[in-house]
């Protein structure tokens, strides 16, 4: 067997090594958004969904008309803008961005190929050369770890984008029917002050009435109209945020809400070790925990390669006249004599101790977060469980009292009036403390990573159509 079949054959097995080596990475089926989709189920029962064909858009646009067909829950709105949210779905491409560089960094560089021809007098002399750079070659299983890693966390960020996206859609859900609940109640009270300064105006012009409450009864009716005007503007602007989160426009902003607010759950769970929980189930913690894995890879990879950023390997094929074919090889490699590679570590080493600090600041914070939330939470239902249970219910039997003291003739219609309007701060502050409440528990889900503990979960919310508790028959 002579050498140049040897040589040829070892080429060729290289060759093939080389291929079947950089045909080692590939695009996933799912581009990495099977962690968002699974996250979006487990944790908010809800469809998560990557738009990129035509017939994507159309089932999204099939879906979000059938939960526009009827009043939207606080679950519906949270599916529209997780299917419509433009945002969130922009956030979606940095996963094929990332499987991009992961694929890209599983990939052989390519080769390079060098020729020269030249003639001197009778002389011809031709240089052909073939190179590639080892140290790409040798780094490519240490390079595709660490891109792989970057993947990973780049899951994770895009997971935990979508769930705060589905907690602002909450928000904006609270808000929007708050704000029409409000609306719906000043117009109520507005009517009611313009019955009054009716009243109070033929009562005056019969001398039945002073100046001085007359002129009190117009105030009222005054600012009665001030408020129910700002009121609604107040209801334009939440439900214009609602219709933002959810994506939509046109035609789809024409749904409609629920006239209130669903009551309180019967009752309130006591939620314990909140902040472990937190710190296992939040996927900023994750994310960071996994980007922190990452940059401590790249940093053992940069120490390893100080010295040496350039290794090329090539094979030579010469032919001069006179000496016929010439073959052989020649290898590059960088000789670290000003710059040793120093800097390029200590670099390193400072991003490491970054995302190092980082991850510590996150977990922090977030610990801080659930307790500043669970605080919150816990007040929010106790303020608004008194105000259902005991201020509303004790306004409403001192306005039927006096009700009652008015058709005997024992209450004057100023009594009536004055009575009235404690009425409607008290049904205000409830509405407020309602609202308060179920922000507070959409705040404490997001703290602790999209739900409350599996164990401790509130009961499912009634809906609508329940019978409505003494507070919120006051409302309507």
């Amino acid at each position: 067997m002579s050498a140049a079949f040897v040589t040829r054959a070892r080429v060729a097995a290289l060759a093939g090594a080389l291929i079947l080596l950089s045909g080692c990475t590939t695009f996933s089926p799912d581009g990495g958004f099977g962690t968002v989709s699974k996250t979006a189920s487990e944790r908010l029962g809800e469809t998560a969904v990557l738009v990129n064909t035509d017939q994507d858009r159309e089932a999204v646009a099939s879906r979000t008309r059938e939960l526009l067909s009827k009043p939207l829950s606080m679950d519906d709105a949270v599916q529209i803008a997780l299917l419509n949210n433009r945002g969130l779905q922009a956030s979606y491409g940095e996963l094929g961005i990332s499987e991009a560089d992961l694929v890209q960094a599983g990939r052989l560089p390519n080769p390079g190929f060098s020729f020269s021809r030249t003639r001197s007098s009778n002389d011809l002399s031709i240089g052909r050369a073939f190179s590639m750079d080892i140290l790409s070659v040798f780094l490519l299983p240490f390079a595709s770890r660490i891109e792989s890693q970057r993947f990973e966390n780049t899951k994770l960020l895009a997971a935990d984008a979508m769930l705060k996206l589905a907690a602002d859609a909450r928000r904006a859900y609270i808000e929007a029917v708050a704000a029409t609940q409000s609306a719906a109640y000043t117009e109520r009270v507005r009517d009611s002050a313009e019955a009054g300064a009716e009243l109070a105006r033929r009562m005056q012009q019969a001398g039945n009435f002073s100046k001085l409450d007359y002129a009190r009864e117009q105030a009222f009716y005054a600012e009665a109209v001030a408020q129910q005007a700002k009121a609604q503007q107040q209801a334009v602007a939440a439900r214009e945020k609602l219709t933002r989160a959810m994506g939509l426009w046109g035609e789809g902003g024409q749904y409609s809400l629920p006239e209130r607010m669903p009551d309180l759950p019967k009752d309130r769970p006591e939620l314990a070790a909140l902040e472990s929980y937190a710190m296992q189930n939040r996927l900023d913690i994750q994310a960071a925990k996994q980007q922190t894995q990452s940059v401590a890879a790249s940093l053992g990879l940069t120490r390893a390669t100080r010295f040496i950023n350039v290794l090329d390997a090539g094979y030579l094929n010469n032919f001069e006249t006179d000496k016929g074919h010439e073959r052989g090889y020649e290898i590059s490699i960088e000789i670290p004599i000003f710059d040793w590679g120093g800097a390029k570590e200590h670099r390193a080493e400072a991003i490491y101790m970054q995302s190092a600090n980082r991850l510590a600041e996150t977990a922090i914070n977030a610990r801080s977060e659930v307790r500043e939330s669970y605080s919150a939470y816990v007040s929010g239902y106790d303020v608004a469980k008194h105000y259902r249970d005991e201020v509303v219910p004790i306004r409403k039997a001192i306005s039927e009292e006096l009700l009652l003291r008015y058709n005997g003739m024992l209450a004057s219609v100023f009594e009536l009036l004055s009575d009235s309007r404690g009425q409607i701060d008290a049904v205000k502050s409830y509405i407020d403390a309602l609202k308060a409440y179920w922000l507070a528990q959409t705040d404490l889900q997001q703290a602790l990573g999209g739900r409350l503990p599996p164990l401790a979960m509130n009961p499912t919310l009634a809906p609508v159509t329940q019978p409505a508790s003494p507070a919120q028959s006051e409302v309507k």
